[in-house]
């Protein structure tokens, strides 16, 4: 098994933890409809009090699946979200890495 995090360490901006100006439920919103236009993924379940989505993603026979949990943190109110994601694959040419990526690239183009 691989697991990624975000982190301010990744020398990699698309891995670093998302900061955007944007009200954090609002971000969390879009987190979902993001999971529900990706092929493959799917919201496995929310944790509304905390902001996190729990998701699975489907890799195919040699990826296998991911599990992916996508928190959206921020003070409650005012356009300042912090999201973050963890990411633990299993499967022969699983990334854990790209996985994170797949979802926040174009996450950051429809957000940020």
């Amino acid at each position: 098994m691989a697991v990624f995090e975000t982190s301010d360490e990744h020398s990699d901006p698309v891995l670093r933890p998302m900061r955007v100006a944007v009200r954090r439920e609002d971000v969390f919103s879009e987190a979902k409809d993001m999971v529900a236009d990706l092929s493959g993924w799917s919201v496995a379940r929310e944790d509304l009090e905390r902001l996190e989505l729990h998701c699975e993603r489907s890799g195919g026979v040699l990826g296998g699946r991911a599990r992916v949990v996508v928190r959206v943190e921020g003070p409650e109110g005012i356009p300042s979200a912090t999201v973050n994601l963890r990411c633990e694959t299993s499967g022969l040419f699983a990334s854990a890495k790209a996985v994170t990526r797949e979802f926040l690239e174009p996450f950051r183009r429809r957000v940020g």
